[in-house]
């Protein structure tokens, strides 16, 4: 890799990005947010809409949960994300990893998860070794920022040690997040098995698995 592209930074989502959707883990990462929330004192008729409010509002659940209901971070941390059992659902993917290796610029995760999820994830992918680092939400941080708020990819900037937004390439399922991505100067691809028509006359292309970043950015891979 030579200097020119050791400057340039891929940035990738973890969850439904690295791995496909169908598998189910949202799915359980939401039946337990609804479960906390319940715990938090959410009433049965409400919780679900009030939890997917917070996330719409605020980027994530939690962030809401923490804000309005004084809840314990590290618990949540534990009986949420902790407690999904995502060796059960996650296997190693040695074609995703072949790609990995293949790109020509350095590699960074970027994650509105928490920091256990986010290298719980990579590990039972079996590409934790080929990323610099992790930039993931601390949940025991005040107010921390996470996508699509630009704060995060700045924060994401800063800690994979680069500025020029122009050498930051990014994936990640969520129309709103590459959005930003590209808004804020970034080259970024949305990855979804199927197509987001509000995107289909912008500049953002669009991929129906990961394997497929070659095809739409030939220029990064050998």
């Amino acid at each position: 890799m030579d200097s020119t592209q050791h400057n340039r930074v891929f940035f990738f989502d973890i969850d439904n990005c690295l791995y496909p959707p169908n598998l189910g883990i949202m799915h359980l990462m939401k039946e337990r947010i609804y479960a906390f929330g319940r715990e938090s004192g959410l009433d049965e008729a409400s919780v679900v809409n009030t939890c997917e409010t917070y996330l719409r509002d605020y980027g994530l659940s939690v962030r809401g949960l923490i804000m309005h209901h004084k809840i314990d971070p590290a618990e949540f941390n534990a009986k949420v994300d902790g407690s999904i059992p995502l060796e059960d659902f996650i296997k190693p993917d040695a074609e995703l990893r072949t790609m990995l290796q293949t790109i020509k610029v350095r590699r960074w995760a970027f994650t509105n998860a928490g920091k256990d999820h986010a290298y719980r994830v990579l590990k039972c992918l079996a590409v934790g070794d080929l990323f610099e680092g992790v930039t993931y939400c601390d949940y025991m941080e005040p107010d921390f920022p996470c996508k699509p708020e630009r704060a995060a990819y700045y924060r994401a900037m800063k800690d994979a040690g680069v500025s020029d937004a122009q050498k930051c390439y990014f994936a990640d399922d969520s129309t709103k997040n590459v959005e930003t991505a590209r808004q804020i100067g970034w080259t970024a691809v949305r990855v979804w098995p199927s197509i987001d028509d509000a995107l289909t006359e912008g500049s953002i292309p669009q991929i129906k698995k990961i394997h497929q970043l070659p095809e739409v950015l030939p220029q990064l891979f050998s």
